[in-house]
């Protein structure tokens, strides 16, 4: 039962941090939406910023577990550096709030970098960069090079997938929706010309 309160509480957090931000969430306002005190939020994760944390690594771990379901022995390895950012792109499109939160953290973090303990995403991204510089036309890239193409990738996907009420907006819900189809195969063809293009 208290496993299933930690979830419940970390689902509600999440979604409250994607739509206002670390700042614009209090303890209060999450034992609010769950009908719960702000003494038994505090139990469970001891402060806000802990909360915080824990709603970032479960994300951190997601994207992790992708990898047992795309490593495949003897696909080559810039087939699964795609198939990777393709399911990362879909993740995106089945968790848009996960995304909005993602996109939250690298904007609304200013204030709180300077005193940061933990980076919560490193591993992700560090895992993104390791499986770059396997490839053939990249193991002799810099990590500042890796790194640059893992975040311009990373950017175009989290972009699209937190635009869709704006672009529909501007666009209409009729192009929108072609952009939605279209989308997804300029993404891949991005990912491989990348790969291609090297350094």
């Amino acid at each position: 039962m208290a496993q299933d309160t930690r979830a419940n509480i970390l689902d509600t957090a999440e979604a409250l941090f994607s739509e206002r931000g670390f700042y614009g969430v209090s303890l209060a306002a999450i034992a609010d939406r769950m009908r719960l005190t702000k003494q038994a939020l505090l139990h469970h994760f001891g402060s806000k910023e802990k909360l915080y944390g824990e709603v970032l690594e479960r994300i951190s771990h997601r994207f992790r577990t992708i990898e047992d379901e795309i490593d495949t022995p003897g696909v080559a390895p810039d087939e699964v550096f795609c198939a990777y950012m393709m399911r990362l792109y879909q993740l995106s499109q089945e968790r848009p709030d996960q995304t909005r939160l993602l996109v939250r953290e690298l904007l609304d973090n200013r204030r709180r970098a300077n005193t940061a303990g933990t980076w919560y995403l490193t591993a992700f991204l560090q895992g993104l960069i390791d499986r770059l510089k396997v490839l053939p036309d990249w193991q002799y890239a810099s990590e500042a090079d890796c790194l640059a193409l893992v975040y311009q990738l990373l950017g175009a996907l989290n972009y699209y997938a937190i635009s869709q009420p704006t672009l529909t907006g501007i666009f209409g819900s009729p192009a929108y929706a072609a952009l939605d189809t279209a989308f997804p195969g300029r993404f891949e063809r991005l990912v491989a010309g990348a790969l291609t293009a090297g350094p």
